[in-house]
């Protein structure tokens, strides 16, 4: 029986919680996104850098908020698992308003979740800490008015800071975490970490559930797990790869004319199309 927005947005919260870590791979359309969810995986986000580049745009706030919308509507629609949306700064770096109406149509669009993080693109500081508070209480509070108790990973950069020394990110990531959960937020996102020892602390300094961004150094799940970290997501790593590849298949037909990079772990056509079978035409 399919399950409804809210129970959706229930089940994805109580994956926070163990006793297995969640491990939330990153879709950028429709089909990458149902096979992940054909994987096992028991819900998926999107990857706002993967999302803008199939648009025809870089990272950063440059896909124009209805288009990213729409691709949201698409992957929610595509797949039963629960969906949560990279919105980045939510359109809104200085209004909570703006936040608060991108969140909106992130529900209308059938996802359960968002990622909010504390850092405009190309911004050298982090937006105001009140002001970010004021946002995600916002967001909690449209959640509870429409009846979807949205789960909010709110992500500080404070680790990309890099005017700061190292003890100074890790205060301030952590007096950053602590104010967003007491805010209202489910989780709380620190990438650009890959110390073992340094996740292991704030895993202990932080009052809510740890989301590690998997980056090249980033300890293995399972290490992560014994660390304590609730939730591990990969960004635009798996789009990043499948660009690589079309790019080594580009410069193999230009340079050889031959094939074999297309041939090399395809999936068969049948089976592609076996993987949209029976999904929502109405998304």
């Amino acid at each position: 029986m399919a399950k409804t927005q809210r129970e959706k947005a229930e089940a994805f919260r109580e994956l926070h919680g163990g006793p297995r870590i969640l491990v939330l791979p990153n879709a950028w359309d429709a089909i990458s996104a149902r096979v992940f969810e054909a994987a096992g995986f028991p819900a998926v986000g999107t990857t706002s850098a993967g999302v803008a580049n199939v648009l025809g745009y870089t990272d950063g706030q440059f896909a124009p908020r209805d288009e990213v919308l729409f691709m949201v509507r698409r992957i929610a629609g595509t797949v039963q698992i629960p969906v949560t949306a990279d919105i980045e700064a939510g359109y809104g770096a200085d209004s909570v308003e703006e936040v608060v109406k991108t969140v909106r149509g992130v529900l209308e669009a059938g996802a359960v979740g968002i990622n909010l993080e504390d850092c405009a693109y190309g911004a050298t500081e982090l937006v105001d800490a009140g002001l970010q508070i004021e946002k995600i209480g916002a967001v909690r509070a449209l959640g509870e008015s429409v009846g979807v108790p949205i789960v909010i990973n709110a992500r500080t950069d404070a680790f990309h800071l890099l005017d700061l020394s190292g003890p100074q990110q890790f205060g301030l990531a952590v007096e950053r975490a602590n104010a967003y959960r007491k805010a209202g937020a489910d989780s709380l996102f620190v990438p650009f970490l890959t110390e073992s020892a340094t996740i292991g602390e704030l895993v202990k300094a932080i009052d809510g559930p740890l989301n590690i961004l998997a980056m090249p150094g980033t300890p293995p799940i399972s290490a992560l797990a014994v660390l304590g970290v609730a939730r591990v997501s990969v960004g635009s790593g798996p789009h990043r790869a499948t660009v690589a590849l079309t790019r080594r298949i580009a410069e193999e037909l230009r340079d050889h004319g031959t094939y074999d990079s297309i041939m090399t772990d395809t999936i068969p056509y049948p089976e592609v199309n076996a993987l949209l079978e029976g999904c929502s035409r109405q998304a």
